[in-house]
């Protein structure tokens, strides 16, 4: 991507493309906390701890940094029929404004009928629309930025666009696959691709926010999703 494209922080928009590895801290159920770790070094990036379940799936979600500091806050607003929520800079507080805003694209369908993102106007953020494609269960899906430049222009900044031609694909969640033995992992363990300049911890809270919307109910034929080795190498981390 040609521009800086800052939700949270210019501190998350690398000059260079990244890839992290999620894994799921615990597999139980969805929403049970994620671990995210620099795929060339293993270093940990940011950390979601269990948040509960029931009734606790009301309160907020919490995106941190390795030393547990906030870092976005996720709130699902009630009631919702295309699941909607919003996401909010560090600690949100009462009357704090919403960066952005995440929902399914229709109450139909599931999330085979995509999900858009709004981000917010603000003295923090552009304003900017996005909209995910493919299934989060199954590990297989792309955010889109949907700019208003034309398809020319957007290939002479090389960047990366979608099939369609109407969005720039600014991160993707992948299936991960083992370099060594070249077998798929789990779902729990998974690739975030985030494109240069983007903001990987804008795309690491949609994530938690995919979790809740999509979970695991949807894996029928997991295995037509195919991962590009090359794309998935297994990253070094504490637990590999």
């Amino acid at each position: 991507m040609e521009e800086m494209i800052v939700v949270v922080g210019e501190t998350y928009c690398g000059a260079e493309g990244r890839q992290l590895t999620v894994r799921k801290t615990s597999v139980f159920y969805p929403g049970d906390g994620f671990a995210a770790y620099e795929h060339s070094t293993g270093e940990l990036v940011f950390r979601v701890d269990t948040y509960g379940r029931g009734p606790a799936l009301a309160t907020d979600l919490v995106l941190m940094d390795p030393s547990g500091a906030s870092i976005l806050t996720l709130r699902k607003k009630w009631p919702s029929l295309h699941q909607r929520w919003e996401g909010y800079l560090g600690d949100r507080m009462e009357g704090q404004k919403p960066l952005f805003t995440v929902k399914r694209s229709s109450i139909f369908g599931g999330e085979r009928a995509g999900v858009v993102v709004e981000v917010h106007d603000t003295d923090h953020a552009k304003g900017t629309e996005y909209r995910i494609e493919g299934s989060f269960a199954h590990r297989c899906c792309r955010l889109l930025y949907l700019d208003n430049k034309s398809v020319e222009d957007r290939d002479e900044q090389g960047s990366i666009r979608d099939a369609a031609g109407d969005g720039v694909v600014a991160a993707e969640i992948k299936r991960k696959v083992d370099e060594h033995a070249h077998v798929m992992l789990s779902k729990d363990v998974f690739c975030l691709h985030v494109q240069p300049r983007f903001d990987a911890a804008f795309a690491m809270g949609l994530i938690l926010v995919l979790d809740q919307i999509s979970g695991d109910d949807d894996v029928d034929n997991v295995d037509d999703f195919s991962a590009l080795p090359d794309d998935n190498q297994d990253a070094r981390s504490p637990s590999s």
